[in-house]
């Protein structure tokens, strides 16, 4: 299986997220091996959106949680009230949230706790800065990321847990890792896994890239075999980029059929 994931972050109202949710179904219809899609719109249109990817198979995520269950956290909402709206899955540890808001790894952490307490999907993103990279700690950071998020997480396993490698330099930059180095951090994060979770089985986990992912670029990831799928941003709102990327993800699972 191939996943897409679309992260449409703060772009889009309710009526445009509704609009680009039916256009994004459509790119599916037909297809007999097909990706598994996640759209992520922002939290006013959740409830909105759900109503068009009802019974269809799409997931429908949302771009952020709280730790909290409820109470005086103005702005914030919990994973009850998000799962009450029809959600399955939630972004969890985005670069933008880390950098922007500051959240920590020990927050990211309370976060998937909570995710999996109300069974919504994590899809945790990790990855490092330029300066990290440059100075040969790409790794270390990823590691020390996933471990300290992922502390005392009991995942039922029953559902696919998403790790999305999202190097922080590659996002809305046009810039991306070479494929080499994305198959290095994607094995590596294989290995990491393997040891917090020994017993997992092979389907318990999926890993995604995410990072300038356009219509050009997606099937290159793709076809590697420890690439799960792509967390997109900027392109999963222009609908022509992401049938692209719906096309080559097909093409690969045809291919790999």
């Amino acid at each position: 299986m191939k996943y897409i994931i679309g992260n449409w972050k703060m772009n889009l109202g309710v009526r445009e997220s509704v609009a680009l949710a039916r256009a994004s179904l459509l790119l599916l219809r037909g297809k007999k091996i097909a990706p598994q899609m996640v759209l992520c719109p922002s939290t006013i249109a959740l409830s909105e959106v759900r109503k068009v990817v009802a019974r269809s198979g799409v997931g429908l995520g949302a771009q952020n949680v709280a730790v909290e269950d409820q109470g005086a956290f103005t702005g914030e909402i919990s994973a009850r009230m998000l799962s009450e709206v029809g959600v399955t899955h939630v972004i969890i540890g985005h670069s933008e949230r880390r950098h922007l808001f500051g959240e920590t790894d020990e927050l990211i952490n309370g976060k998937i706790q909570k995710a999996l307490e109300y069974n919504l999907i994590p899809i945790l993103c990790v990855g490092e800065t330029q300066e990290e990279r440059e100075n040969g700690q790409a790794k270390k950071v990823v590691t020390h990321q996933i471990v300290t998020a992922l502390k005392n997480v009991r995942p039922k396993f029953s559902e696919t847990f998403f790790i999305a490698y999202e190097p922080v330099w590659a996002i809305g930059t046009g810039e991306t890792p070479t494929t080499q180095e994305i198959v290095e951090m994607h094995t590596h994060i294989q290995s990491v896994l393997g040891e917090i979770f020994p017993t997992a089985p092979s389907s318990a986990f999926a890993i995604l890239y995410g990072g300038s992912v356009n219509g050009e670029n997606a099937y290159a990831f793709l076809r590697e075999s420890c690439v799960d799928g792509l967390l997109v941003g900027g392109a999963s709102v222009k609908i022509h980029q992401l049938k692209d990327i719906v096309e080559a993800a097909c093409k690969v699972l045809i291919a790999q059929a």
